[in-house]
This record gives C-alpha cells, sequence and structure tokens, in this order.
C-alpha cells in the first residue's frame, strides 16, 4: 500500500519555533517530539459523507470498521482509523467527555493487573505521562452521568501497527499525531457514543 505521512502544519510550526528544551515544560518538550506517522493511505483522516444526519460535534466508534468519526454539518464528518478493545473488553454505550488530558499519566485497572499481572503488575502505582506512556501524547476521558469515569479511554499511541487491530483494554487509540489535532477539536461534555462490536 502506498505510505506517506500525515503532516499537521500547525504542530510542525510549533516544533521548529520552540525555545530550548531547557525552559520548556515536559509536555511541551514532548509534543516537540512527535514525529508524523507513517500511515497506510487508507488510514489517514479523511472527510467522509454519513448515509443519515447526525448532531454535529459528537464522537462516534464503529469498531468493526475501526473508524472513530467526528461530525458536522451536513451530514458530514472527519474518519480517523483507530484501534479499539480487544474482545470482550470493548465496551459499548453513549458516554460524554468528562476529562481532557496532555500526556497523561496511567494506572492499571485492578481488572487488568488481575488478567495479566506479568505486564501491569509493575504499573500499580501509575506511570507518568510521556513518550513511553500507554495513553500517549493526549487523552479524552469518557464519563456516563451517575457512574463518573468508565476507565474507557480516546487516546493516543506511538505505535501505528496497532491501528486497524483489537487490541486494547476496552479503549481506542489513535497514532500521537492525530490524537493532538484531535484533541483540539473536541470540547469537555462532548457526547461520544462507542457503537457495539459485532459477533465474528
Amino acid at each position: 500500500m502506498k505510505r506517506r505521512p500525515f503532516i499537521l502544519g500547525s504542530m510542525t510550526l510549533g516544533a521548529t519555533s520552540l525555545a530550548a528544551p531547557g525552559i520548556l515544560r515536559a509536555s511541551e518538550r514532548y509534543d516537540a517530539m512527535v514525529t508524523p506517522s507513517e500511515l497506510p493511505e487508507d488510514f489517514l483522516p479523511r472527510e467522509v459523507r454519513l448515509k443519515k444526519e447526525f448532531e454535529p460535534y459528537q464522537i462516534l466508534v464503529d469498531p468493526g470498521q475501526f473508524a472513530l468519526y467526528w461530525t458536522m454539518p451536513k451530514r458530514k464528518a472527519m474518519r480517523y482509523t483507530v484501534g479499539v478493545g480487544r474482545t470482550g473488553l470493548y465496551e459499548s454505550g453513549v458516554f460524554y467527555v468528562g476529562a481532557k488530558k496532555k500526556w497523561p499519566s496511567w494506572t492499571p485497572t485492578p481488572d487488568m493487573i488481575e488478567r495479566q499481572p506479568e505486564l501491569y503488575e509493575k504499573h500499580e502505582d501509575g506511570m507518568p505521562g510521556g513518550p513511553n506512556n500507554p495513553l500517549g501524547a493526549r487523552a479524552l476521558y469518557l464519563f456516563e452521568p451517575g457512574r463518573g469515569d468508565t476507565f474507557l479511554r480516546i487516546h493516543g499511541t506511538n505505535q501505528p501497527k496497532t491501528l486497524g487491530r483489537r487490541v486494547s483494554n476496552g479503549c481506542a487509540r489513535l497514532v500521537n499525531d492525530q490524537i493532538i489535532e484531535f484533541y483540539e477539536r473536541v470540547p469537555m461534555d462532548t457526547k461520544v457514543t462507542l457503537y457495539p462490536m459485532k459477533s465474528a
């Protein structure tokens, strides 16, 4: 497949105009380290036309297509290719963005530690944000009324090969350069619909 980098003009400008690393916050230094991801042409964000009208400025995730849509007026949407939760860990439903964080810290849930202690037990006290953090450059935290934080996230990753796959513990992931751009589009309290995963 033909590949080309997904380059954000604003991010590129930011990276070339940043001051010396010593006077930057850690999150700014990390942003300067993010390089455009090499992705197949089909995996690049693109504007699409939806089959039906949706309220604009909400997030729809179709796990069967590994697609995240940011809806816009007149049946238009931006489509991003994502990785989704593994079978049995993906949770469908209607949520809202209850928090947003740049280069977030991460702590595995007790269920994750119980399922795979060899991977997660060493991080039970948490991992600070940074390029090697599983939540990547940005994270949108999904909440439900009456439940609060669901521990589901839409977040970044520095592993492009995990897009288009069922790989995570229930979250949806974009590559870091795309989540940085997408994060700026999405305000707090945005509605998020995770559609059910159809049986194979």
